[in-house]
Parts: structure tokens; sequence; C-alpha cells
């Protein structure tokens, strides 16, 4: 018997499953097909937000174009320019006045050439400084004169030398004759006056109140700066060309004659301080005096061991007293401070007596021995310690309470020496004493200065030499002490022999000036006082305007040159500078 099982349908399942897709897959749509509307309402409000901010922006952008195109919606394009670099300013310079003649070319071209050819052409003084006792200006009233000034009366005059102080001047005119002017020698007289006539005197030294004059035969004369003194004093007789004729001087005045001359021998060189001057015979013998009338010496300037006027010798207060610690010295050089005496002899050695109160003798100040009564040896070797140099003394200078020494050194064989130096000379230039007024020059303000210090604006310089083809030292040609301030002159290569072509000029040598300025005595224009060599401008300023405009020059010197004057005569002239007491003069000398 057959059994009969039942089977159920093999697509009874997935029909479910397919039928419960369909339902939720239709419920789904028939969600979505309900929320159509609200989805569409809230896109809609989605674009009309976009479409507000952009419209408000294309607002504001066609705005501001309007603006920026000066009410056009619409800017004009343009093709753009290529860029190129930018043009230099160029300045041309402008061109240059030409002179007429080849001599007015050179005088455009150097300001030196004209200043040596002005110099030839208007010879005379310039002076500045203090005018308090009408010196520098006798035909002025300023108290000061603050830039070189010609004296009037000395115009076309050539001058053998000149002496200031500040209340008097002494010149020696071209025949040697002596001229006097300012307040102390007369107050109603302003203009240089002749004094001692036909004595054919050569140099001049002044002390305060008296100038001594030396003669080209050796002879010495001493008379009072006053004309009422000169008038009220002894007059000596005076011999006369004709024979056994002898006459009264017009004015007091003394001789000076040092004692034991031998026949050949006379006085050679003079220099004087407030009161007390050197001799210096062809001999290099030295004596002192006493040069004033109102004041002997006492602060050991005479250089005499314990001179004093208690205990003078016989016979005049003025007599000349010889330096006898230094017989075996040839003196060859003397100058005198306020109150101290300098000197050197032929071997280049220096000795200094007198007030030491500045250190201006080249030793430390001391106060037991601020006084040195006795010509003492400056060590000049401490100097140059370590150095393989061996020094001499060229030429010194003093004023006021400060003394000048030029130096030549020779570099020596030492172990560590370089032997292609060995024999080559430097020269320098050192100062001591008091240095507050920048009298030192060496860019200080030093109270008391008892070892020399160097002047470094004047020292270890060096030109070539063209005609020798070789490196010399520059040396100073001169130096100038007043009371406060100096000037120096170099003597760097100087030309006055050019030919007559467009290229060629002259020039001079270069001069400095530096110290107390507080008369303007400097000449610099203003009134402080300078610690450092400086220039100056030209002497004739309205001559390098007119010619030059503008442009600034420093004053060169002159030296000796042999030229024609504007009255026909050839003569051998030369400019020099002379410091005075708180004045200066720059002068055409013989």
């Amino acid at each position: 018997m057959l059994l009969k099982t039942s089977v159920p349908k093999l697509t009874s399942l997935p029909t479910a499953r397919a039928a419960s897709t369909r339902a939720s897959m239709q419920s789904r749509y028939n969600t979505r097909v309900l929320s159509a509307p609200a989805y569409a309402a809230k896109r809609q409000q989605h674009f009309m937000r976009s479409l507000a901010v952009i419209t408000a922006a294309a607002g504001v952008a066609t705005v501001s174009q309007y603006y920026l195109n000066d009410g056009r919606l619409l800017n004009t394009a343009h093709a753009e320019a290529p860029s190129t670099a930018e043009q230099p300013d160029i300045q041309f310079e402008k061109p240059r006045k030409r002179g007429a003649t080849k001599e007015e070319n050179r005088d455009l071209v150097s300001s030196q050439h004209l200043q040596v050819r002005r110099s030839w052409e208007n010879p005379g003084v310039y002076a500045c400084g203090s005018n308090a006792g009408k010196v520098v200006a006798p035909d002025s009233d300023a108290s000061y004169i603050k830039t070189p000034r010609r004296i009037k009366f000395f115009d076309g005059k050539l001058l053998r030398d000149i002496k200031l102080d500040s209340n008097f001047g002494a010149a020696i005119d071209e025949q040697g004759n002596l001229l006097q002017w300012g307040v102390d020698y007369s107050k109603e007289t302003t203009q240089p006056t002749v004094t001692l006539k036909g004595k054919n005197l050569i140099s001049l030294a002044i002390s305060k109140d008296r100038i001594m004059g030396l003669s080209s035969s050796g002879k010495v004369y001493s008379l009072p700066v006053s004309a009422a003194d000169q008038a009220a004093g002894t007059k000596p007789s005076e011999s006369s060309w004709i024979p056994f004729w002898s006459s009264t001087s017009p004015i007091s005045y003394r001789t000076i004659t040092p004692s034991d001359m031998s026949y050949s021998e006379k006085v050679s060189t003079i220099a004087g301080g407030q009161e007390h001057a050197l001799l210096l015979t062809s001999k290099g013998r030295l004596f002192s005096m006493a040069s004033a009338t109102d004041a002997f010496p006492t602060r050991g300037q005479l250089g005499v061991p314990g001179l004093s006027w208690d205990n003078k010798p016989t016979g005049p207060y003025y007599q000349p007293h010889e330096l006898t610690t230094l017989r075996g010295f040839k003196i060859a050089k003397i100058a005198c401070g306020d109150y101290h005496s300098i000197v050197a002899d032929t071997d280049g050695r220096v000795f200094s007596f007198g007030n030491n109160t500045s250190g201006q003798l080249g030793f430390d100040y001391n106060t037991e021995s601020a006084v040195v009564d006795t010509p003492a040896l400056l060590p000049l070797q401490k100097l140059y310690a370590g150095s393989s140099q061996t020094p001499v003394v060229t030429s010194v200078a003093a004023g006021g309470a400060n003394s000048y020494l030029t130096v030549d050194a020779t570099k020596i064989a030492s172990r560590n020496s370089d032997g292609r130096h060995i024999g080559r000379v430097t020269a320098d230039t050192f100062a001591c004493g008091a240095g507050i007024y920048g009298s030192l020059g060496n860019s200080r303000w030093t109270h008391v200065q008892g070892t020399p210090t160097k002047i470094p604006a004047l020292s270890s310089l060096f030109e070539y030499d063209e005609t020798n083809n070789t490196v010399i030292p520059i040396r100073l040609a001169s130096i100038s002490a007043g009371n406060k301030h100096v000037a120096a002159v170099m003597n760097n290569v100087a030309h006055t022999g050019a030919l007559n072509t467009d290229g060629e000029t002259y020039w001079g040598r270069d001069i400095v000036f530096w110290g107390g300025n507080e008369h303007y005595q400097l000449g610099t224009g203003k009134r402080n006082n300078v610690n450092t060599p400086t220039y100056i401008q030209p002497l004739d300023q309205v001559a390098e305007r007119k010619v030059r405009g503008k442009e600034e020059h420093r004053f060169q010197i002159t030296p000796r040159s042999t030229v024609r004057l504007a009255d026909g005569r050839k003569v051998s002239m030369e400019q020099r500078v002379e410091c005075g007491r708180d004045c200066t003069a720059i002068y055409s000398g013989v």
C-alpha cells in the first residue's frame, strides 16, 4: 500500500520575500511622494536667497566701477605700453670762464698762482688780532681785526723785519730805518713814523717797553718805545760824513756792545723776552742782558747763576753778560719766551734756562726748582728711546710760556732694524710749556707740558722730489711764536719759475696757525682757540672771489724769488709771518 507524503511548494518562501520587499519600497515611495511639495518649497527658498546675494554683489561692483571710471560703467581699454628703465638726470658742469690772456687763464686754473702773483704785484703788510693799541689797523677804531687786513701805510713797501706788541709796533723799512706806531709810542700819531734813521738795521727784538735793533755792521741799538721818552732821554752824539763834525741825535738811544769781542767778531743775531735779551756773536758766543727799563730779570732767564739786581757787576744794569757755562759749545740758534731762553749749538744740542712753571724749558715742573738760572742740556735722546734714531735739533723758537724744536732724526743700524731704512731722515717738530690755549699743537688742552711732545701734523712728513727722483722729508722753513699762538711755514717744494704757458702755474709754501685765538690773532675769522695746526683762507679774498667766485682755498705763503716791482726795480723778496702779542702780521720781506 502506497503512502502519500505532502511536499510544500518550493516557490512559497521567495514569493513571500518579494512581496515584503515590494511593500517596503512602496511605503518609501509613498512617503517621498507625500513630502515632495515641502521639499520643493525648501529648495525654492535657497535659490531665492542665493539670487539676492548675487544681485547685491553685482550692484556693488557696478557702483564701484562707475566711480572708478569717472562716471563710466565701461572703461576704455588700451594696449599696455612696454616698460622702460628710468633715465638718469645728467647734470653737466657749467663751462668755466676763460681768460683773455694766458696769465688770466692761469689765475683761473690755480688759486696758488693768483696768490703768488698778487704778492709780487702788491707787496705790503697784512695784520689781524687785537687792535686795542692801534697796531694792526692804525686807522680803525675796531677793537679786533678778525681776518688779515692790509695796513695801508705799508702798501707797496718792502720790510726787513717787523715786531708787534698789543700796544706798539716796530718795523725796519727797505733802507734800514726804524718805524714805530701804536698807542704806547704816541696816542697823537696813528701812522707809522720813522724814529731811528741811518743805522742800516736788519733785525729787531722787543721787550715790554724797549726796542732793540741790530745793524748790518753788528752794532746793537736800544731805545724806548715811547716817543715822549725818546725826546726826554739822553741823546748821544753821532758822527757825520763830514770830517771832524758831529751832531746830537734827535732821539734818545743806547748802543749795546758785548765785552771782549775779537777784531772780526760781531753780534749776528738778537732775541728778546719781556725783560731780557740774548745776543749771539759770529763766533758762537752767547751774551744776555736786561732789556726792560723798569724791571731787572729775576727768573733765571739771563743764564748767569745767582745774578740779581743786588749783586750785578759794576756798570750799567743793561750791560751784556757772557754765558761762560756755554763756552766750548758753538751756539747757532737762539730764542726767547717771555721769561725763559732756549738755544741750540752747531751739533744739534739744546740748552734752556729761566722760568719753568709751565714746563717750557723741556723739563718736568718742580716746585723746588721752578727757576733754572744755569743753562741745562735737554736730553733729546729720551724722545726717541727704542726707535734706533739719532736726533739733531735744527732750529728753536719760543714765545710766551712755550718752546718749540725742529729735529732731524736719522735711522741707525740696530739688531732688528730694516737695512733699507738705515740713514733715512725724519723731520719732527716738538713743543713744550703751557697748552691750555692749544699752543702745543697736539690736539690736547694741557696746562703744563714738561717733556716735549711731538706735533703730529708737522712731523714725519715726506714728499717726492722729482728732480732727484727720491722721497725727502718735509721740514719747517720757519716757525714764529707769539705769547699764546704760533705759525709755521712748511719747507715743501715751491714753484715760482713757471713758464708763460696756460698749464704751468706758480705755487708757494703751506703755512699753518694754531693756539690762542681770543683776539682773532689766528686770522680764521672765528674766535675759538685751535689746538692743532690749521689753514686759513687767502689774504686777498676780494681778488679770490672776483676771479674764482665762491671757491674756497687755503693761504700759501710766497717763498723768496727775484721779481720786478711796479717801479721797475728787480729785488729778491719773500713773504714772512710774525706772531706777536695777541696779533699777527704777514709782510713782504727783503
